[in-house]
């Protein structure tokens, strides 16, 4: 089958691999969309990946066209999405329920070939059903979305809270989508480029503007969200938390990248800072809430790429071009 591959870091082509072989308790799916994220590029950047040559791909969806001896939930011909987290389900986080921090931890398309290939193969307790009014190639996003449930999730937000989001990539604008529907009394979106900010006014931002200078809020915002991972704009949205507010750590950031905090102005104004890390206990939600239309992959999805373009795509993805890109193996 073909496939990309990273090789090495800064080397990525598209060859020919062996087809894949289901063990006992997983599926082959035949992927029909396979989306780009920040993770790839870290993988290119020889980060996350315990080991290369490795297929990237981690949001993918597809029909599923073989069954290890052992599966019996599924069947032939089902369209399913695929949580690519894989847990080992003994350490000390996997026996508190927070398997997003397994010791162990490993993904799809992350450190074991993913899908960003023809075919696939996943355990089958990761794959969910899609009704027949789901798309298979949209049901890419499910997978980001999970990621943004998460997000949530960790906040905790209050209804009637002032949003501040910095990026309106994929990520800032799930983020927006779900702010809007928790509650928030308003949202608002900061990015450097005018024609992603363009997209979060057509979403229903409050507010959109290339700095939080411009927005006027003074006493800052009762929820900060970094989804960029870049430093200036962290550093930035860390000053701009109201008092009992909460900053959360949601882009992905270089290992190298830091930021400056006054742990005074933690303590005096009971500052949160906290993070999320990918998938915990979201991904089916985030397929049931997929299916209820919360996202137009319409608006989501910029460029649709044969998968022979991936090298090309990711470049296009790394220089900040459209939303979310996909490939189409």
């Amino acid at each position: 089958m073909k496939a990309a591959v990273i090789e090495a870091p800064g080397k990525v082509t598209v060859t020919t691999v062996p087809d894949p072989a289901p063990g006992p308790r997983e599926v082959v799916v035949d992927v029909a969309a396979c989306g780009l994220c920040g993770t790839d590029l870290h993988i290119l950047q020889g980060e996350f990946a315990p080991t290369l040559p490795v297929v990237p791909g981690h949001e993918f969806a597809g029909e599923v066209v073989g069954l290890g001896s052992e599966v019996t939930e599924l069947a032939i011909g089902d369209r399913v999405a695929v949580d690519p987290s894989l847990y080992c389900n003994e350490c000390r986080s996997c026996r508190a329920g927070r398997n997003n921090l397994c010791d162990r931890w490993q993904a799809i398309g992350v450190s074991v070939a993913g899908g960003a290939a023809e075919y696939a193969v996943a355990p089958v307790a990761n794959c969910v059903r899609l009704p027949d009014h789901v798309d298979v190639q949209d049901a890419a996003l499910i997978e980001p979305l999970s990621c943004a449930v998460r997000g949530y999730d960790v906040l905790n937000s209050r209804l009637g809270s002032h949003v501040l989001i910095y990026g309106s990539g994929t990520m800032g604008l799930m983020m927006l989508e779900l702010a809007k529907r928790t509650g928030a009394a308003s949202v608002e979106v900061v990015d450097v480029n005018p024609k992603r900010l363009a997209t979060a006014e057509k979403l229903g931002c409050s507010q959109a503007a290339l700095s939080a200078e411009e927005l006027g809020r003074p006493g800052g915002w009762d929820v900060v969200v970094d989804a960029t991972g870049n430093a200036a704009a962290i550093q930035d949205g860390l000053e701009r938390v109201a008092k009992a507010g909460t900053f959360l750590q949601f882009g992905v950031s270089d290992y190298a990248t830091t930021a400056t905090i006054s742990p005074y102005r933690i303590y005096n104004q009971e500052i949160t800072i906290t993070g999320s890390m990918a998938v915990l206990h979201s991904y089916e939600r985030a397929a049931e809430l997929f299916a209820t239309g919360v996202l137009d992959p319409q608006v989501f999805i910029s460029h649709r790429l044969p998968l022979t373009e991936y090298p090309q795509a990711l470049d296009r993805f790394a220089a900040g071009q459209g939303r979310k890109i996909v490939v189409l193996p």
